[in-house]
C-alpha cells in the first residue's frame, strides 16, 4: 500500500526540554531520503528520515531512525500504528520514501535515551500535524524533492512533507469514534 506525502507549512518549532527519545537500529541498511512516519497526533505524521549523514557531532548510522519522543504514534503496516515506546526488537517495521512506497525490514534493537526535544508544527489548510524529535544534527525530516532538511534548522513557514489522517484509533487500529486531539 503506498501512501500520499503532500506539503505543508512549518508554523510552529519549540524548543520543550529534556525527554525519552527513541532511537531503532534496522538490520539493513536505508536510503538517506528513506525513514519512519511518526506524529504526536491522530491528525498526521512525518517522515523521520535515516541517520545517513555525518554530522559535526554524529557519524553517519545507515541502519538507524532516531524516531523523537517515546509518546509519538509510528505507522505500522497496514497503516496501522502503535506508540514508539512499543517497538521491539524482531519487529518489521515500513521504512518508507518519498513518493510513499515502502519496504519492510526487521528491527534489530530499540534504544531509549534522555535527549532534549524539540517541537515542530506544520499545517496544511485547518489541520495542524506535529512530531517532537530530537534537538541535535542528526535527525532530518523529509522535505519536496527529498530535500533532507536538518529539525534544527527548519524555519517558519518552511515546507515539509506529510501523512494527513484523522484521529480515532483503538490498539492502532482505525475505529470511527468521537475524539480531540491535541
Amino acid at each position: 500500500m503506498e501512501l500520499q506525502l503532500i506539503e505543508a507549512d512549518i508554523i510552529e518549532i519549540q524548543s520543550i526540554g529534556m525527554g525519552s527519545r527513541v532511537c531503532i537500529d534496522f538490520v539493513d541498511e536505508l536510503e538517506p531520503t528513506e525513514g519512519l512516519l511518526v506524529g504526536n497526533t491522530g491528525h498526521g505524521y512525518m517522515m523521520i528520515l535515516a541517520e545517513n549523514r555525518t554530522t559535526d557531532t554524529y557519524p553517519a548510522r545507515t541502519f538507524r531512525v532516531n524516531g523523537g519522543a517515546i509518546h509519538q504514534y509510528i505507522v505500522t503496516s497496514n497503516r496501522a500504528t502503535s506508540y514508539l515506546s512499543e517497538i521491539k526488537a524482531g519487529q518489521t517495521l515500513p521504512i518508507y520514501k518519498e513518493d510513499g512506497s515502502y519496504r519492510e525490514i526487521a528491527v534489530g534493537r530499540v534504544k531509549i535515551e534522555h535527549r532534549p526535544l524539540l517541537r515542530i508544527a506544520a499545517k496544511i489548510k485547518d489541520k495542524e500535524i506535529s512530531v517532537t524529535i530530537q534537538e541535535g544534527d542528526s535527525t532530518h525530516l523529509l522535505g519536496k524533492n527529498q530535500q533532507e532538511l536538518e529539525g534544527i534548522s527548519l524555519n517558519i513557514g518552511d515546507k515539509i512533507l506529510v501523512l494527513p489522517d484523522t484521529p480515532g484509533r483503538h490498539l492502532g487500529e482505525k475505529i470511527e469514534e468521537y475524539i480531540i486531539e491535541k
